[in-house]
């Protein structure tokens, strides 16, 4: 005898709560504990208008209204980042009283203040972050001789994109807000295909060229003048000991002055590439290379078909170009 769609139904909700008893850690622990994802990209926007006046907003600044505007911004930005704030700060505070086996007592006016704080804190970073951007704009432009100028940078290159939302996102980490950080770079790897963790450490004048499918870990710590190209992973050796590697060194230290090539994986905590070294395409490396070192595959010998025949041969002498 078939059940009626009422029946079904009745089952399935029970079925779906019992489900819910049985995989708690899944469930949020009361309403209004978790940030708004949409919110964060949506204070994102603003903080890059705020980084970037006329390049995302398209809206030029007025000289006689750009103190006001700006102020504007700056009291819009801190309003719904203290909102946010508060809600990674409950979510966290509850998650520690149930883990400790305690009643969660929350002092809403305390973390509120905090979060205020904390948010006006990490807004009086931007005049820093923006000239840590103005270099890794000059550093696209110096590295890339497609590039027209550093306006085309700012409007179109994916690597500003994810280095500019890296750095804000990289500041909120060091202030030890939860969750946010997070949010924002993985915002950033869903649109451009760079994954950097905000955790990472890095210098001046960074470039990626290209981008697409760049890795970065969360303790890789990266020196000035460092050039990626797409395809780089700075990773972790092994994984094996899953959370027992929170708070270890897992992924490689990168010196002044290196340049990756596509397609290589760096791997390993102690593994530090020296100054001034260059790793080629496509190179695996899981130990240390001293300082101003060229490191490569050889090349490999290549196979071509005379097209109309069965004949195979090695051709050293084609100068093709691509």
């Amino acid at each position: 005898m078939s059940h009626s769609y009422y029946e079904r139904t009745t089952d399935l909700v029970s079925a779906v709560l019992e489900n819910y008893e049985e995989n708690a850690p899944f469930i949020p622990l009361g309403l209004d504990l978790l940030p708004d994802r949409d919110e964060v990209v949506e204070i994102l926007h603003l903080l890059r208008e705020l980084l970037f006046p006329g390049f995302i907003d398209h809206r030029a600044l007025e000289a006689r209204l750009t103190h006001y505007q700006i102020a504007h911004r700056i009291e819009t930005i801190h309003m719904r980042l203290t909102v946010q704030v508060l809600k990674a700060f409950r979510n966290r505070k509850q998650k520690e009283a149930v883990a400790a086996g305690a009643i969660p007592m929350i002092d809403d006016a305390a973390l509120e203040a905090e979060a205020k704080r904390k948010a006006m804190e990490f807004l009086e970073l931007i005049p820093c972050i923006r000239t840590m951007l103005a270099m890794d704009v000059q550093a696209a432009y110096d590295g890339d001789p497609s590039a027209r100028g550093t306006d085309e940078i700012v409007f179109s290159f994916p690597c500003i994109q994810a280095i500019s939302i890296y750095r804000l996102a990289h500041e909120l980490h060091t202030m030890d807000i939860p969750l946010i950080p997070r949010i924002m770079t993985e915002y950033a790897h869903s649109i451009t295909g760079i994954d950097i963790h905000p955790g990472a450490q890095i210098g001046q004048h960074f470039f990626i060229d290209h981008g697409t499918g760049v890795v970065i870990g969360e303790t890789t710590e990266i020196g000035n003048n460092v050039k990626l190209y797409q395809g780089v992973t700075l990773g972790a050796l092994s994984l094996k000991a899953g959370q027992g590697l929170r708070g270890k060194k897992r992924h490689p230290t990168l010196k002044d002055n290196v340049v990756i090539y596509s397609g290589a994986s760096i791997l390993g905590g102690e593994t530090v590439i020296g100054e001034g070294v260059t790793i080629g395409s496509n190179v695996f490396i899981t130990k240390s290379v001293p300082d101003h070192t060229t490191v490569s595959l050889r090349v490999p010998d290549l196979l071509y078909k005379d097209a109309g025949t069965e004949n195979f041969g090695q051709f050293a002498a084609l100068n093709w170009e691509i």
